[in-house]
C-alpha cells in the first residue's frame, strides 16, 4: 500500500493497517498541524511507532514554515500576538488620562499598533462574522467602524491592479447600487477563508468519501472516513469547528482509540470561542437565532446586559457596545443554551464559563454564582433583564 502526502495546512490521519506489526508505522500521520502533531505525539507516548508527513507549499511571496501548521505559523498565535501589539496601542492613549507623560513619537507608534495601517478598509461581501449570533457581530463592527475602521458592505471585488507607483488600484461592484467602484491601497489582504487540500492524495483512488460542494472529508462521529483504517481530523473534516483546540483534542482521543486505551469521542457540543477584534468577542452555545430555530421563539428566553468595564470608566471610553446575552429555555430549569460577551478579555470570561455548560449550566445557577469584584467576569452573574420585558438593560451602579 502506498500514501500520496497532500499539501499542508490541512491535515488528517490514515492509519495504515492495524497494530499487527504488518506494516512499518503503526500509525502514519499526513499533516503537522495542531491535530496532527497531538494525534502523533500522544500515539507514540502510548507505544505506538508512529510517521508525521508534512508538507508547506511556499505562498507567492516565498514564505514557508515548518511543523505547526496554520495556527502556530499563520494563525491563532500571530494574530493574538498582533491583536496584543493593537491593545498595547490604545493603552498608550488611555494612559494619558490616567496620568501618564508620554513623547509624540509613542503617539505615532499607538496610532500604528490600533490597525494594520492608518486607514484600513474591510470590504464585506454579506454579513459580518458568519455563523455567529449576528446581534453581536453588528456590535464588534459598529464598534470598528467607531474607533476608525471603514467598511464597504455588501461589495464584490472584481479585480486589483498594480499601478506604476506600487499601489494596488481595486475594483469592485457595489451589490446594492449595481455600480462598479475603485479606490487604491498600499495592501490588499484576501481574509476569505481556507480551502481543503484534498485534490492531491487521490482519496478517489482509495474511495474515500468527499463532500464535493466544500472538497472537504466526511467522517463519522469517530472521525473514521468511509475507508477501514483510514481517518480525518481537524479542519479537513466536513462539519468539525474549524479551531485548534478541537483539532488538539480529537487527535489525542483517537490515538487513545487507535492504541485501544480508551473508547472517548469527541464532544463537539457548546465548544467556545473568541473573535479578537478591537472589542474581543466570546460565545458558546448557541446563537440567538439558532435557539430560536431550534425550539421556537416562545420558548426561550434572553437575559442581556449593556454594561460598562471599570477600566473604561478614567479613559473615557465608549462602552455602548460592551454587552452581554444569555439565551435560556424558558421553561423547566431554564437550561442555557448560549451566552455570549463583548468586551475587555472575552475569551478568559468565556473560558471559565464554558466548564459550566459541560456541567449542564442553568439560569438559576448564573445566579447563585458569586461574582468577583470589581470585573466585567461578574456582570454575566447579575444579568436579570429579559429582552422579552423591553426595559433599558443599561448597568447602573455596583
Amino acid at each position: 500500500e502506498s500514501l500520496t502526502v497532500v499539501k499542508h495546512p490541512n491535515y488528517y490521519v490514515m492509519c495504515a493497517g492495524s497494530f499487527l506489526g504488518l506494516y512499518d508505522y503503526d500509525i502514519v500521520v499526513i499533516g503537522g498541524g495542531s491535530g496532527g502533531l497531538a494525534c502523533s505525539k500522544e500515539a507514540a507516548q502510548l507505544g505506538k511507532k508512529v510517521a508525521v508527513l508534512d508538507y508547506v507549499e511556499p505562498s507567492a511571496k516565498g514564505t514557508k514554515w515548518g511543523l505547526g501548521g496554520t495556527c502556530v505559523n499563520v494563525g491563532c498565535i500571530p494574530k493574538k500576538l498582533m491583536h496584543q501589539a493593537a491593545l498595547l496601542g490604545s493603552a498608550v492613549k488611555d494612559g494619558q488620562k490616567y496620568g501618564w507623560k508620554i513623547p509624540d513619537v509613542a503617539l505615532e507608534c499607538a496610532g500604528f499598533l490600533t490597525g494594520v495601517g492608518l486607514d484600513t478598509t474591510v470590504m464585506v461581501r454579506s454579513i459580518g462574522l458568519r455563523g455567529f449570533d449576528q446581534q453581536m457581530a453588528g456590535l464588534v463592527t459598529d464598534y470598528m467602524e467607531a474607533y476608525g475602521t471603514k467598511f464597504a458592505w455588501k461589495c464584490v471585488p472584481k479585480k486589483v491592479e498594480k499601478l506604476p507607483s506600487g499601489t494596488l488600484q481595486v475594483t469592485w461592484t457595489d451589490m446594492l447600487s449595481k455600480r462598479d467602484e475603485c479606490d487604491t491601497f498600499d495592501t490588499v489582504l484576501w481574509a476569505v477563508g481556507r480551502a481543503p487540500e484534498t485534490q492531491h492524495l487521490g482519496l478517489e483512488k482509495a474511495g474515500v468519501q468527499i463532500n464535493q460542494e466544500t472538497g472537504k472529508i466526511v467522517v463519522g462521529p469517530d472521525e473514521a472516513t468511509s475507508v477501514p483504517n483510514i481517518y480525518a481530523i481537524g479542519d479537513i473534516s466536513q462539519g468539525r469547528p474549524e479551531l485548534t483546540p478541537t483539532a488538539i483534542k480529537a487527535g489525542k482521543l483517537l490515538a487513545r482509540r487507535l492504541a485501544r486505551q480508551a473508547s472517548e469521542f469527541m464532544n463537539y457540543d457548546n465548544v467556545p470561542t473568541t473573535v479578537f477584534t478591537p472589542l474581543e468577542y466570546s460565545c458558546v452555545g448557541l446563537s440567538e437565532q439558532e435557539a430560536e430555530l431550534r425550539h421556537g421563539k416562545d420558548a426561550i428566553e434572553v437575559f442581556h446586559a449593556f454594561y460598562k468595564p471599570l477600566e473604561f470608566t478614567v479613559a473615557e471610553r465608549d462602552a455602548s457596545q460592551c454587552y452581554i446575552k444569555v439565551v435560556c429555555l424558558r421553561g423547566g430549569d431554564q437550561r442555557i443554551l448560549g451566552m455570549h460577551f463583548t468586551g475587555p478579555n472575552a475569551g478568559e470570561v468565556t473560558q471559565g464559563f464554558a466548564l459550566g455548560f459541560q456541567c449542564g449550566a442553568t439560569y438559576p445557577h448564573l445566579l447563585n454564582t458569586v461574582g468577583i469584584h470589581p470585573t466585567s467576569a461578574e456582570e454575566l452573574t447579575k444579568v436579570h433583564i429579559t429582552k422579552r420585558s423591553g426595559l433599558d438593560a443599561t448597568v447602573t451602579g455596583c
